[in-house]
Order: C-alpha cells, then sequence, then structure tokens
C-alpha cells in the first residue's frame, strides 16, 4: 500500500485519487466574441455586444455525444462543465433568472444534454458554479467588475445587496444538485482579495463573507453528502486547486502541513474559453509531461477544452485530446490507481524520469522524459524488482544486479547494485514508460 496519508475530507476522494485525469469545459456567451472568457471585463467592444452575443447564441452543431466520446477516448474519467462563468450567463434552465441559453436561439437546456452525454460514456459528472456575476443586479461592483469604471459608480452600489445575490447562488446550487441526478464535483470560483489603498471600486474583493460561504456549503452537503468541493470559497473542503501553476511537490494544507487531495487545472492553450487567435498551445511532449508529473506529485491534471460557439471542438482541441488518447492507450496503467512512489523508492529515480506507483504499493513506473543510453543505474532497488518492461508493447528489459561497467579489459569504470537495460533507439513513443514489478 501507499505509505502517503491524504487528509481526510467531507467528501468522498476515493474515486478522484484513483482516476487523476479530467477534462474541464469553459464554455459560454464568450465563445462568441472569441477572444477569452473575460473578455466582458477586460474588452469594451465586447462588453458593448454582450447583447448581441445572448440575442444570437445558436449551437446548432452542439453534439455532447461526441464530446464524451473524445473525453473517454483521451483517458478522461470525468468531466466539469461551466454552468455559469463570470459573464452570469447560464448553461442551464434555471428559474431564477432569464439570462439563459432556453431563451436564446439554442431553445434547450444544454447542461442536461451535456449530463446525460457523459454519464452514459461511464465519466464521473463535475459542474463548475461561477461566484462571480457580472449580470445579476445585486452583484457588487469591484475592480474587476465591467462597470468599475462608470462615474456613478458608488450609486450603482447602493442599490445592490450581496446578501440577495448570495441567496440567489444557493437556489440555483440546489437547482444544479436536484435536477441533474448524481453529481461528482463542484468546482466554485472564486475568492479574491481586496486591493488595499486603491480608490472606490478598486479596493474592493470578494471573500468567505461576501458568499455566505458556510451557508452555501452547507446547502450543497445537505443535497449530496458525498460531493467533492474545491477550496475557492476560502471554506476548505476536498480538493486543492492550483491553476496554470504545476507543483514541484504535493500540495500540503497550509495550516497542517497535511498532504491534500488536488488537482491541477489547466488549458491546452493561453485561454480557458474559445479564443480563435490565441497560438501558444502546448506541444504534445508538454502536455504529456504535465499528466505525469502531477501523478508524479500525488495529485490530478484536469485539462480544459474550450469549445466555440457552434458547440464543436475546434482542429486544434482535437488534436490535443488526440495527443493524450495515443499515450493513454498504452500507458495509463501508470496513472490510474497511481500515486506519488515512496520515498526510498524515489532515490533511485534517474535524471529526466518521473515515478509513479501503484496505490497497492505493486508496481513502480519509470517514465522517460530523456530517453538515455543504454544502461540507467537504479540505486536502492537491489532485491526489490520482480521483473521488467516496456508498459507501451509489454516487451522484456534485462534489470541486473551488480553490475560493474568497464571501459576496456581489465579497467573497472563504475559498479551499480542495480541497473536497467534499455534498447539504443528511443520507441516510438512520447515518453516511455517502464513498468517494474516488485517482489
Amino acid at each position: 500500500m501507499s505509505k502517503y496519508v491524504v487528509k481526510k475530507t467531507p467528501g468522498d476522494t476515493s474515486w478522484f485519487l484513483h482516476d487523476r485525469f479530467g477534462m474541464f469545459i469553459h464554455w459560454g456567451l464568450y465563445s462568441m466574441p472569441a477572444r477569452h472568457e473575460w473578455c466582458k471585463s477586460r474588452d469594451v467592444s465586447a462588453r458593448n455586444n454582450y447583447d448581441k452575443y445572448f440575442k444570437y447564441f445558436d449551437p446548432d452543431m452542439y453534439d455532447p455525444k461526441q464530446w464524451a466520446r473524445d473525453a473517454k477516448n483521451a483517458g478522461m474519467k470525468y468531466a466539469v462543465f461551466t454552468t455559469k462563468h463570470h459573464e452570469g450567463f447560464c448553461m442551464f434552465d434555471s428559474k431564477y433568472t432569464d439570462y439563459k441559453c432556453t431563451n436564446t436561439p439554442a431553445g434547450r437546456d444544454l447542461l442536461r444534454e451535456f449530463v446525460d452525454a457523459f454519464r452514459a460514456e461511464g465519466l464521473r459528472i463535475g459542474f463548475y458554479y461561477s461566484l462571480i456575476d457580472w449580470h445579476h443586479p445585486d452583484f457588487v461592483i469591484d475592480q474587476i467588475h465591467p462597470l468599475r469604471d462608470e462615474p456613478n459608480v458608488k450609486e450603482l452600489n447602493e442599490k445592490r445587496d450581496m446578501r440577495r445575490y448570495a441567496q440567489y447562488m444557493r437556489d440555483q446550487v440546489t437547482e444544479l444538485l436536484t435536477n441533474y441526478g448524481k453529481i461528482d464535483v463542484l468546482f466554485l470560483d472564486l475568492s479574491y482579495r481586496y486591493q488595499e489603498g486603491k480608490p472606490y471600486p478598486y479596493n474592493l474583493g470578494k471573500m468567505k463573507d461576501d458568499w455566505e460561504a458556510e451557508k452555501l456549503i452547507e446547502t450543497v452537503r445537505s443535497l449530496q453528502p458525498d460531493i467533492l468541493i474545491n477550496n475557492r470559497t476560502q471554506v476548505l473542503q476536498d480538493i486543492w486547486t492550483p491553476e496554470q501553476f504545476q507543483p514541484t511537490q504535493w500540495v500540503k494544507h497550509k495550516e497542517t502541513g497535511e498532504l491534500v487531495p488536488w488537482e491541477s487545472c489547466q488549458t491546452f492553450s493561453g485561454s480557458w474559453g474559445y479564443y480563435r487567435d490565441e497560438n501558444t498551445w502546448k506541444s504534445p511532449q508538454m502536455m504529456i509531461e504535465m499528466l505525469i508529473n502531477m501523478v508524479s506529485l500525488g495529485g490530478n491534471l484536469i485539462m480544459n477544452v474550450g469549445p466555440n460557439s457552434r458547440g464543436c471542438f475546434d482542429d486544434r482541441a482535437r488534436a490535443a485530446l488526440q495527443v493524450y488518447a495515443d499515450w493513454m492507450k498504452y500507458n495509463s496503467r501508470s496513472i490510474y490507481g497511481c500515486t506519488m512512489a515512496d520515498p526510498e523508492l524515489l532515490a533511485a529515480c534517474p535524471d529526466g524520469c518521473r515515478m509513479t506507483q501503484s496505490q497497492d504499493g505493486k508496481r513502480l513506473y519509470l517514465h522517460f522524459m530523456v530517453y538515455p543510453f543504454r544502461r540507467i543505474p537504479l540505486p536502492g532497488l537491489k532485491g526489490k524488482v520482480d521483473y521488467a518492461q516496456f508498459l507501451h508493447d509489454g516487451s522484456e528489459l534485462i534489470f541486473k544486479e551488480d553490475v560493474s561497467v568497464t571501459i576496456m579489459e581489465g579497467t573497472t569504470w563504475e559498479t551499480y547494485d542495480a541497473v536497467l537495460e534499455l534498447p539504443v533507439q528511443k520507441p516510438n513513443v512520447l515518453v516511455p514508460v517502464v513498468e517494474l514489478i516488485l517482489k
């Protein structure tokens, strides 16, 4: 069994710690301007056209069954869908607002179609719900709100009441957790600090008291006790969610130092929403390495796709998903049900390599980010390995103990207690994986 003790949480993390890989889906009206999901805040032109986006939103090519097949084929085990992003537009049929997909030319509950399609493929279901709402009349204008530079912002805020907005959130979350069956993850986003010393309204932020976070969490737990809730309300719950950042160690509880369940939230490109002209898409090598890196540190990876306004994954997104599909088809055993290798085994990890270990402790996986030449010393593994093979094809690799390497007859160069012999030519795999079956 794994030697790492992970913090107990209110929700059931057992499946989460096994499945390791998920899909994030950021989709909303911002797919129409196609230049970042924050364009309503950052882009005056988009801000002035938001009524038109609502008027013409018509994802006529939306096929969630294909999305679900793409996610499953890529090796993803769960998917988190944006039910409402910061723009305030709801992708579900809420009775608490008219600002929803059923009132656009789409004319139907897009979230329900997602849930039905992904559940049919055996994927677990997650909902993203934005704590921020730039459309709701009671959401107090602050430093990131689209109306922050209006000359009468103080007067506008006098009419706004965050208590009414907090109730609105609880009402909508109740809908989400009542009307769509069992939900596995609730991703609430996000608290942000006040900017001290800044002029009004730039000195306004939103923290747990603004969200009435304790009441919100209590509502969630009363409806679905086992659901996993992230940590972005400031009321710490089940999963920690570093974003666009790769930790270099297992994420820990800030106060107690306990190891926590966590996932790294990442994008294929530099944007979460569909961004037509964005060109910083990650390389195939980087994408595979990100997944391996996170699992090697006891974490998960959730990779985001931003569908376009017609409801399609574009060519770049499909190509990125295929990278995962090609690699996971043969190497998923080093990801599912795996975690950080035991400390005494990590000491044997070669340069340019990452280790994962099955949670039952019986198998150790070496991921070669940099493919080595012929021999790899594995100090400390003497007497521990029963069999070695490449994972992609199950071909045997020679594992030797007490090896002396000579550079010429009678001259010993180095001696190793354990060595793995590899073919000179790298296999046709982005990141080759060696499986060591332990005694």
